[in-house]
């Protein structure tokens, strides 16, 4: 398993492993001003504390209207820096760098009136919900809080900032063309949206700080989500972590051979063809597969999120040979409701006693 123990660099940070802790949302750990707890702070340094390259914190919004719940982390002003800062400084004390991805819900967010590229109807949580079209002077005020967000993250101390463009949020939305069908500029480019966001932000940013985007595979093809990745890092992106994009409008897609999920093989082409970091994801449950990944789709990090959860110590057990645990997949996460009580973590712990 030497790659997955071996260090990287993305742009001049140095990575000390190519585990990385993808974004997870902790619900009902905050309330509605968004404000940082110490529940957060704690998560975030135990985290730290069990050993990988990096982590990137959960999805933290850049408006309070564009939340996908009333109990996310907010960066959509400055009184939260402080708070957010606690959570850096936490991580840092390990010696681990940590990203924020930043996030827009769009049509997904949890508000009665949400905003999408084009009117439209889809489902969302299981229920058919309508969202109006985006008025230019709005388009470019969320762009605008993606930008302010990214300033805010680097004061707070943060390594870089993710976009979140995935994962059927408000970037998403604007890259899948079966979504976006505005008739103006920012349809007949359905990448110039996040591409604005991105100058904007290396305007505001010193150089060092990293640049990244949490990105589709299948936005609504493959052959869109490799376009997409080319036009990313002709604008200067840092990495892109590929996972689904607007799942119930795209096209996933693999080999029937292939041994790993359709988001790993997306990545693995999407590698192909651009030369900054990409990091998968997809029921990786396991060191050696997770290394067998990396060899096998010659891609540059894994993302460890349910095991992570299940065990803090994920990374740190892997490198040591011990058993690293899993999760179970339960109907019902009962990690996000009450995480001493999730079976995978019960199983874990009493197998590891």
């Amino acid at each position: 398993m030497n790659k997955l123990f071996n260090p990287m660099k993305i742009r001049n940070l140095e990575v000390k492993n190519r585990i990385a802790v993808p974004p997870m949302v902790i619900y009902n750990r905050t309330d509605d001003t968004g404000y940082v707890t110490d529940i957060q702070i704690e998560h975030y340094r135990k985290i730290a504390q069990g050993g990988p390259g990096l982590i990137i914190q959960e999805a933290t919004c850049v408006e309070k209207a564009g939340r996908l719940c009333d109990s996310q982390i907010g960066i959509w002003e400055d009184g939260q820096i402080e708070g957010l800062s606690r959570i850096t400084k936490a991580v840092h004390e390990t010696g681990t760098p940590i990203f924020v991805q930043i996030h827009h819900g769009g049509i997904y967010g949890f508000m009665e009136e949400t905003v999408c590229p084009s009117e439209i109807e889809c489902m969302v949580r299981g229920k058919s919900k309508k969202s109006r079209a985006l008025s230019l002077d709005e388009l470019h005020r969320i762009q605008n809080s993606f930008a302010e967000a990214a300033e805010r993250a680097y004061k707070a101390g943060y390594d870089g900032i993710e976009l979140h463009g995935c994962h059927n949020y408000l970037i998403s939305q604007f890259l899948n063309s079966r979504v976006n069908v505005r008739n103006d500029e920012y349809g007949k480019n359905p990448a110039l949206f996040a591409k604005e966001i991105i100058r904007e932000i290396r305007k505001r940013t010193p150089a060092s700080f990293i640049v990244g985007m949490r990105l589709g595979a299948y936005e609504p093809t493959l052959s869109d989500g490799i376009d997409h990745a080319l036009e990313f890092q002709a604008c200067g992106i840092d990495f892109l972590n590929i996972s689904s994009g607007f799942a119930q409008l795209s096209d996933p897609f693999k080999p029937d051979d292939y041994p790993f999920t359709d988001l790993i093989y997306g990545a693995q082409e999407i590698r192909k063809r651009i030369s900054v970091p990409v990091f998968t994801v997809g029921e990786i449950t396991s060191p050696k597969q997770a290394d067998e990944i990396l060899n096998t789709a010659r891609v540059d990090m894994v993302n460890i999120g349910r095991g992570t959860l299940v065990n803090p110590n994920w990374a740190s057990d892997a490198i040591n040979g011990k058993d690293t645990g899993a999760c179970i997949h339960c109907k019902t996460c009962m990690w996000r409701i009450e995480p001493q009580k999730c079976p995978g973590r019960i199983k874990y712990e009493r197998k590891n006693s």
